[in-house]
């Protein structure tokens, strides 16, 4: 399916857009990271849990669940949210 990643990881990937699978986000993630090393850890805390600026939208719905099912025709946006002061 295929994955946007955001500008800040893209130093991970080299490009804007990747392709990727797997039967959850969690699943669609190792295999990022399988292909991409470092790139979950960005994404993930060591709790396995979204990192707090970290969101992840299935064909434009915002998802919390790294256990929520994909399907190949997926679209997965991983969004990085800016801050500081």
């Amino acid at each position: 399916m295929k994955v946007l990643i955001p500008t800040p990881l893209r130093s991970y990937t080299g490009a804007r857009e990747v392709d990727a699978s797997g039967a959850t986000m969690g699943e669609l993630l190792t295999d990022l990271d399988r292909r991409f090393p470092g790139l979950r850890f960005r994404i993930i805390d060591e709790q396995d849990r979204m990192r707090a600026h970290m969101r992840f939208f299935i064909n434009g719905e915002q998802v919390f669940d790294l256990a929520r099912p994909l399907r190949p025709t997926d679209e997965v946006q991983i969004v990085q949210a800016l801050s500081g002061g």
